[in-house]
């Protein structure tokens, strides 16, 4: 009889453990996306993005998902296979948060037709399931993994900053208002505007000292931090919003000057995104 309930309580408590991931998932979710889930651009855009685009953001999400979980997601793993499981889950939990959300808000419903409602619902799955995963490492109480630091490598930093570049990029990109700064820019200010973020990028991560301020190893020079984190890692972020921008249909038309505007005016906020990745991720 002892022994029965001593490994019934095992059980209990890892399935404890499970359901209340699953609700720190859901709230990762929640939070990540409600930005864009109350967004009149992304309602747009569910309906008229080209379902090949779409098709290929969501089949690129799961590497990174199971990128991110390999860092540090729902649970500490220690083979692949959880972190492919763990990155299905993301996305079931964020396709469940947005179909509701969508549904309780009116904008999904009888009388819309099937690529609408799923375009909707497939575009919110891209924040909500990176706010899933990302749940555990920043609502979860358990510290002691909260940054794998061991597995974390000059590839793993480039990740990390593009994850952060990704988030940031997503919330704004649907707008009109990145066309029309953009179309207001001058040559000159592009420029100006690309070593203004390259120098945030750095500061945010090397000079302010916010909480997890990376401290430069002796044996590196300025220059060689600099050119290896900052400046591949906006590098990183431009290619992320010129990537957004061709999935959203946004470069249509435009002449090589103006995809270049716009990249760099989605590159700003994309690069305060990847800084802070660095310090929180």
């Amino acid at each position: 009889m002892g022994n029965t309930q001593a490994k019934a309580e095992p059980r209990s408590g890892t399935t404890r453990e499970f359901i209340v991931g699953l609700g720190r998932a859901f709230a990762g979710a929640l939070i990540f996306s409600l930005p864009l889930l109350m967004t009149m651009e992304m309602w747009a855009l569910g309906h008229n993005v080209e379902p090949l685009r779409l098709a290929l953001l969501l089949v690129l999400l799961v590497p990174l998902l199971i990128g991110l979980s390999y860092l540090g997601g729902l649970r500490q793993n220690t083979h692949i296979v959880d972190d492919v499981a763990d990155a299905l889950m993301a996305i079931a939990v964020a396709f469940c948060a947005a179909l509701f959300v969508l549904w309780m808000f009116g904008l999904i419903g009888p009388g819309m037709s099937l690529r609408e409602i799923v375009g909707k619902i497939a575009l919110q799955i891209v924040p909500a399931s990176i706010g899933a995963m990302l749940a555990q490492n920043q609502l979860g109480g358990n510290s002691e993994w909260d940054k794998r630091a061991a597995r974390q490598n000059y590839a793993g930093e480039i990740f990390l900053m593009m994850v952060g570049a990704l988030f940031l990029v997503l919330n704004v990109a649907p707008t009109e208002e990145m066309v029309v700064i953009a179309y207001k820019m001058t040559a000159w200010k592009d420029v100006g505007l690309a070593v203004v973020s390259i120098a945030l990028m750095h500061v945010v991560v090397y000079v302010v000292e916010f909480r997890g301020t990376e401290a430069r190893h002796p044996t590196e020079s300025f220059f060689s931090v600099f050119a290896r984190f900052s400046m591949v890692g906006y590098a990183s972020v431009f290619l992320v919003s010129l990537y957004i921008l061709w999935t959203f249909g946004r470069l249509e038309g435009l002449s090589l000057e103006e995809v270049l505007s716009i990249c760099v005016v989605l590159s700003f906020p994309g690069a305060i995104g990847a800084a802070l990745a660095r310090l929180i991720l």
